[in-house]
């Protein structure tokens, strides 16, 4: 037989810690009648009692709940937990062999179960038959334990309480009452079962034993414990006569004890197979009810369908006449929000508008006050570089005036030491006065080139170089100043260019070229005085023939620098000496004509200079 669990709530703690039994008592009286009827959980046995007479069994999603209110389970978790906690009793550690039951899970708690019953109560380890009477229990609340052990335990103190008066023997007791129940209901039956001496620890001892698992279904186990528990604890006496009179038929047919046996076993098979045949004519009756009422579902669904069809169809209409709706104001919300957003955007435009002409005006009045004063540091540019121009000129004006002054002074010089030799000189050959005549015209060139800074010094040198040449050939003079007098004019254009770039190199040179230019006249006085003394011997000694010692002369003048080939000694004749007066007025004029020209010259170049630094300015403006 098979007997699957219920479902149950889970229990509760409580706050009692020893296992609280009811025993009941056989006391009819009105006070324990209505004290009986009242069950904890608002339930009342009366009301339980008269449904299960209406439907023969109390509801399945129920029954465990109404099984817990009517036996008054404790569910003392405390107490259950320090049977547990024991562990597996002696008796019942080889239980598998003896009872090889498949499902581990259901073994296991049948063991735990059984071993704490034998820890509350040394009497159950020695008890035969408790496996048999737990088994159905266990199976049915394998998954709540605890409930499983307080069922077990309640049936056993008030069914079961007088099954240990004659233990280790079957309780006699109890089975001469059922064989009373026997003899008063069915007196031919017990009859039968005393000619062929049938005890009732053979008809009914193996029902109480097993309570009824082994010969009843599943279901009838369930319906008749619903009967049990809602009744009196003699009940179940009386269940085992009831079953012995409904198998009335085939125990009177058996003669022999092996037989009763064997129709106790038939009658389960009989039983089972019955109540399989049942099973199955009330599974097909339930297929055909089943699909009568799947038809008819189809049916309501079918026209539930299609009400809903129409109904769909009726509010898609809606939808779509709300649709349009919404569409409509959608758009005509679109459109407003498109003007608003263009007028934002046209007034965003005007401000933005407005702000740049603001800023285009202000920008304008920014760049005209810069203008302003940019004009004003141009002006205050051109005042201070006029004012520095002017003050340059005038030094460099100055410092052209003192080279004047000491080149006039130098020149005078000269010229005074000319006069001197030609004064001494006059009776000299005319080879002798062109010679001089060239060397003082070198000389006066030389001056003359210093007039212009470091240039200046550099073209003296090749005046002197040119006097030089000028006095071996006078022929040439005028040519070849002419010629020199366009070489400085050329180099003085060229060294106004260049300016401050070379002003240090020639800084340099202008050094040199002083050296140089002492040395020179250093150089042209000692000749002056050599001139000057043998123009005194030449006086004194007139016999003595001139060519040699001219020859000699310009040996030794040509030994000499250039720039100093002159002497004082040398003496002239007096149209020799008119001669060289006329060339040095005109050596005059000619100096005097070329410091103008030069003067003009850097007033041009001056000129020019400011018109090429205001053109870049105006430019800029």
């Amino acid at each position: 037989m098979k007997v699957t669990s219920g479902r149950v709530q889970q229990p509760a703690k409580s706050r009692e810690s020893k296992i609280q039994t009811r025993i009941l008592k056989q006391d009819l009286t009105g006070d324990f009648e209505s004290k009986k009827n009242e069950l904890p959980d608002g339930l009342n046995k009366k009301r339980l009692q008269i449904l299960l007479k209406g439907y023969g069994e109390y509801p399945t999603k129920y029954r465990m709940f109404i099984w817990r209110s009517l036996l008054q389970l404790p569910e003392n978790h405390t107490a259950f937990s320090s049977l547990i906690d024991k562990g597996t009793h002696v008796a019942f550690l080889n239980l598998q062999k003896k009872y090889p039951i498949k499902s581990r899970k259901l073994l296991r708690v049948l063991q735990r179960t059984l071993s704490a019953l034998a820890h509350w109560s040394v009497i159950f380890s020695d008890t035969p038959y408790l496996p048999l009477l737990a088994f159905p229990f266990v199976k049915l609340f394998q998954n709540n334990q605890l409930i499983c052990f307080e069922v077990i335990a309640t049936l056993i103190i008030n069914w079961c309480q007088h099954w240990f008066e004659y233990f280790p023997n079957p309780p006699i007791n109890i089975l001469s009452m059922i064989e009373n129940v026997l003899a008063f209901h069915d007196k031919e039956l017990l009859q039968h079962f005393i000619d062929h001496d049938i005890t009732s620890q053979l008809y009914a001892w193996p029902l109480l034993e097993t309570v009824f698992s082994e010969v009843l279904t599943r279901e009838e186990w369930l319906k008749l414990f619903d009967n049990i528990f809602s009744n009196h604890p003699s009940f179940l006496l009386m269940t085992v006569v009831a079953y012995n009179m409904c198998s009335r038929a085939p125990l009177l047919n058996c003669n022999l004890k092996d037989d009763f046996e064997t129709v106790e076993d038939m009658q389960a098979k009989l039983d089972q197979q019955r109540v399989e045949d049942e099973a199955w004519y009330q599974k097909q009756e339930l297929l055909r009810q089943a699909e009568e009422t799947r038809r008819e579902m189809l049916l309501q669904e079918e026209e539930k369908m299609i009400q809903q069809r129409q109904r769909l169809a009726a509010v898609k209409r809606q939808l779509e006449v709300k649709e349009m709706h919404l569409q409509d104001a959608a758009r005509r919300r679109f459109l407003k929000l498109q003007q608003d957003q263009r007028e934002m955007e046209l007034r965003r435009l005007d401000d933005e508008i407005g702000r740049k002409v603001y800023m285009r005006d202000q920008e304008i009045a920014a760049t005209a006050r810069d203008l302003e004063m940019r004009q004003l540091e141009l002006e205050s540019q051109k005042r201070l570089y006029e004012k520095n121009l002017t003050e340059n000129q005038e030094a460099v004006a100055k410092e052209m005036r003192a080279d004047a002054d000491a080149y006039r002074r130098k020149v005078d010089l000269e010229e005074h030491m000319f006069h001197k030799l030609i004064e001494a000189g006059e009776t000299q050959s005319q080879k002798t006065q062109k010679v001089i005549k060239e060397n003082l015209a070198k000389a006066e060139q030389a001056c003359l080139n210093t007039d212009w800074q470091i240039q200046s010094l550099h073209k003296q040198k090749c005046d002197d170089l040119q006097r030089n040449k000028c006095y071996q050939e006078v022929a040439k003079l005028l040519k070849e100043n002419r010629r020199k007098e366009i070489e400085i004019i050329n180099a003085m254009v060229e060294e106004e260019a260049k300016k401050w770039k070379e002003a240090e190199g020639k800084e340099l040179h202008l050094r040199s070229a002083k050296k140089a230019s002492a040395l020179s006249d250093a150089s042209r006085k000692w000749f002056l005085k050599q001139e000057i003394n043998a123009a005194v011997e030449h006086a004194e000694n007139p016999c003595h023939k001139e060519e040699p010692r001219f020859q000699n002369e310009q040996e030794d003048s040509s030994c000499l620098p250039r720039t100093s080939q002159l002497n004082d000694s040398s003496e002239m004749d007096p149209s020799t000496q008119i001669s060289l007066n006329r060339r040095a007025v005109e050596w005059d004029t000619t100096g005097q004509n070329l410091i103008e020209k030069v003067r003009n010259l850097r007033q041009r170049l001056t000129a020019r200079a400011r018109h090429r630094c205001q053109t870049p300015h105006l430019l800029a403006a």
